[in-house]
């Protein structure tokens, strides 16, 4: 996975030139790349299914796996758009937190109208829309936008639309039903046919079993972070870090492999919570002039260790969330009248997951702190 770093050229370029490099350097590592061929199947072949629900730690990469699949979906889309020049390959936008404490579907509306760069809202919706833009009077009513996004989307026709920070869609207002908020999308990807991709945090999970419903026309993908525990995941995570460590525009290449598990404690095993420390510990560096990224580049700009317990600590609370122990099917069995044990699908089926069960919070069976002989100031 790993490659020959970056060009040598870039040594002679200006401080934010080399830091941008590295800021858009995008690891393909293993667990991304699955997510990301999930979700292009899942939008390819829905089977009926209208809304997916991606979810995984924060800092996991959703945001990373959001673009990723725009500029597949875009770059699929070219040689049609050669003869349909008016179609939008994909829509992308964030769910934005409210400050009412409640999500704001007018808002959600207005953002993806405005995504969809739809030169006809003005006209369908008039004044109301266009002075919305600009702040001077309240937004038209949420009816009126849903109407228009629904005949924008159909008008459009994107493969999909994908929903970043989504879990923000489950603020509800005082007495309203989180089944409402989900019945809101559904129906909404029905009437357009457009399949809805939500990436957000494990609140996310649940959703899809709100009602029979939501759950026969939805699909979950994980997007997991890194296990420990998990041989292929260290040899996994391990290779990420040779990527970044190669591609760090430095005189001299540091020795982020050999710091593999306090790198890998300090970032719980998510790629993209490591790669923004790496980041402004690269910042760091460049600024103090050093050859290299030290080991106190790294200490000052770790995360606190009540930070990283806390985010521990919520995957914890996710992966158990997901975890089957065999008698969720038993129950299932039971309900439909079926008592004796299953038959399995192929000799060779595992009937759990590695990526199941966790320990998130435990150390780790052996310790190589980031501080030590080679720390430098």
């Amino acid at each position: 996975m790993a490659t020959d770093g970056f060009p040598p050229e870039l040594l002679g370029q200006p401080v934010p030139a080399r830091l941008a490099y590295f800021v858009g350097k995008v690891v393909a590592h293993p667990h991304l790349q699955e997510a990301h061929h999930a979700v292009v199947r899942a939008i390819r072949q829905p089977a009926g299914a209208s809304l997916i629900l991606v979810f995984g730690p924060t800092g996991v990469g959703k945001t990373t796996l959001r673009r990723g699949v725009e500029k597949h979906l875009i770059e699929a889309a070219l040689p049609e758009l050669g003869r349909d020049p008016g179609r939008v390959p994909v829509v992308g936008l964030e769910a934005v937190a409210s400050e009412a404490g409640q999500f704001n579907w007018k808002d959600y509306y207005t953002r993806a109208l405005q995504a969809l760069e739809e030169p006809l809202i003005p006209h369908k919706i008039s004044d109301p829309l266009r002075r919305y833009r600009d702040r001077s009077i309240s937004p038209a009513a949420a009816p009126e936008l849903r109407r228009a996004l629904e005949q924008a989307l159909l008008h459009r026709r994107p493969a999909a639309v994908l929903v970043d920070e989504a879990q923000h869609l489950t603020k509800m207002a005082s007495g309203r039903r989180l089944l409402d908020q989900m019945d809101v999308l559904k129906s909404l990807a029905a009437l357009t046919e457009t399949v809805h991709v939500l990436l957000g945090t494990y609140e996310l999970v649940g959703l899809a079993t709100l009602s029979a419903q939501l759950s026969r026309r939805s699909r979950e993908i994980h997007f997991g972070r890194y296990r420990a525990e998990d041989p292929e995941d260290r040899r996994a995570f391990r290779s990420a870090l040779l990527t970044f460590q190669r591609h760090l525009p430095l005189a001299e290449e540091p020795d982020l492999v050999g710091r593999f598990e306090s790198l890998y404690e300090q970032s719980v095993g998510c790629i993209g919570v490591l790669k923004e420390w790496l980041t402004r510990a690269l910042a760091a560096a460049l600024e103090d002039g050093a050859a290299t990224l030290t080991a106190h580049h790294l200490e000052r700009q770790a995360e606190p260790a009540r930070k990283l317990l806390s985010l521990a600590r919520e995957i914890q609370e996710g992966e158990a969330a997901l975890r089957e122990d065999g008698r969720e099917r038993e129950d299932v069995r039971r309900v439909l009248g079926l008592h004796s044990a299953p038959m399995p699908l192929s000799r060779g089926a595992r009937t759990t997951s590695r990526h199941q069960g966790s320990r998130v919070a435990e150390r780790l069976p052996s310790r190589d702190p980031v501080g030590g002989a080679e720390h430098a100031g």
